[in-house]
């Protein structure tokens, strides 16, 4: 028990709901962490031991499934979550002994998917999870799926609420959990909630009242409002129509507003979380992916075509500084104090990672990754950091432990 406390961490912020959501006041030098009790609002507040710098110990690397596309822990650091793409499954590991406890598994049915190196669709299956997003207490795992033009929802420890039944006006998804080394399998439906075609990023509000989900190729983001009282624990209250492919997702609850990253051009999109209505255009470099922000108003992009991350101000859009980072810098994550950036560089089979300064990054490491490294998460206690990041294209997870110094 006293590991698991040690172990419980949430972000301030939403980071494709990487990062959790708070409105506290960061403490100087110093990390909140919260217990989590359901209903993301009167967390048990403890704090983990303060650290200024980290240096690289050691890589593992674990067997995961084909065309990994993201990684996500729950707020202890207990269990990580891998979306299998091309495996259409999401696969749970123990972070305590890097092994899969469970694999929910969904069915497949034929659909239309996406040649993105040829530009065109081809046949392809229609349940393949792309990104997901805790809600609730980590009680809900929201799962996009890439061809499926919607999201689900999966109740990860209370399965009877995973009873969806499948109508004229709700879709349902199968989805059987299977216990490896066991015969043991479990087997229900979750809704599938309609928001666009070839939905990517989710992200949340801190007291997981809304949803935000961006869809790639209806080129919007969908706002749901979600209840988990009720099947199916989420509903499409507002469509943000944006000018091109929309992806990275960010929201700050403690100023009411949300950013999205405009991949298809050179803009972050900003919200007004009370109209949820687009309120102001950020103009920025080309191509930016994936974006997270800390608690001192600045947003930090991956630009995938520029080789580039950059730290902005996310008042005026304002580039404050920038690093070169090896080719295509895909997903980006902050560690628990924000003092330091993670990034995966697909195409060049590297992870770089920054000490954020004041006025620039400085690099602490650059470390191989085969397999075209996409999605990243990081794990913390007192004395250490993973950085746990998943391969696209040979089914690794590669678990990167640096000491704190």
């Amino acid at each position: 028990m006293q590991t698991i406390i040690s172990l419980i961490t949430i972000f301030f912020f939403a980071n494709s709901c990487q990062n959790s959501s708070g409105t506290q006041k960061e403490k100087q030098d110093s990390i909140s962490t919260f217990i989590k009790n359901g209903q993301d609002s009167t967390p048990d507040v403890i704090q983990l031991k303060p650290y200024q710098n980290i240096s690289f110990e050691k890589k593992e690397v674990l067997l995961a499934a084909p065309g990994t596309k993201s990684v996500i822990f729950n707020a202890s650091g207990t269990k990580l979550y891998a979306m299998n793409l091309e495996g259409m499954s999401v696969y749970e590991f123990e972070q305590a002994n890097r092994k899969i406890s469970r694999e929910f598994k969904f069915t497949p049915t034929k659909g239309t998917g996406w040649d993105y190196n040829k530009s065109r669709p081809i046949a392809s299956f229609q349940e393949k999870p792309v990104e997901a997003c805790f809600s609730h207490g980590d009680s809900i795992l929201w799962v996009s799926l890439h061809n499926a033009d919607g999201i689900v929802p999966i109740w990860v420890n209370d399965f009877s609420k995973n009873n969806a039944v499948t109508t004229a006006d709700q879709k349902t998804k199968p989805v059987t959990v299977i216990y490896p080394q066991t015969n043991q399998k479990d087997s229900f439906r979750v809704p599938l909630i309609e928001t666009g075609k070839t939905p990517k990023v989710i992200a949340r509000t801190a007291d997981s009242k809304y949803l935000l989900v961006s869809n790639w190729h209806s080129r919007n983001t969908s706002i749901l409002e979600m209840n988990s009282a009720t099947s199916p624990y989420g509903k499409v209250i507002s469509t943000i129509p944006v000018s091109a492919i929309p992806r990275g997702l960010a929201v700050d609850d403690v100023h009411g507003k949300s950013y999205i990253a405009i991949m298809g051009g050179s803009s972050i999109v900003r919200v007004d979380n009370k109209t949820w209505k687009a309120d102001s255009t950020l103009q920025v470099w080309s191509s930016p992916r994936h974006i997270v922000m800390d608690t001192s108003g600045h947003l930090f992009v991956s630009y995938n075509s520029l080789g580039t991350i950059a730290c902005l101000d996310a008042n005026t859009g304002k580039q404050l500084f920038t690093a070169k980072t090896h080719a295509q810098p895909r997903t980006i994550v902050l560690s628990k104090n924000h003092k330091f950036i993670f990034v995966t560089c697909y195409s060049s089979d590297f992870v770089d990672v920054y000490k954020i300064n004041a006025d620039n990054f400085e690099k602490v490491a650059s470390l191989p990754c085969p397999g075209h490294p996409v999605g990243v998460d990081v794990f913390e206690d007192d004395n250490k950091l993973e950085a746990w990041v998943c391969s696209y294209s040979n089914g690794a997870i590669n678990v990167y432990t640096f000491k704190k110094k």
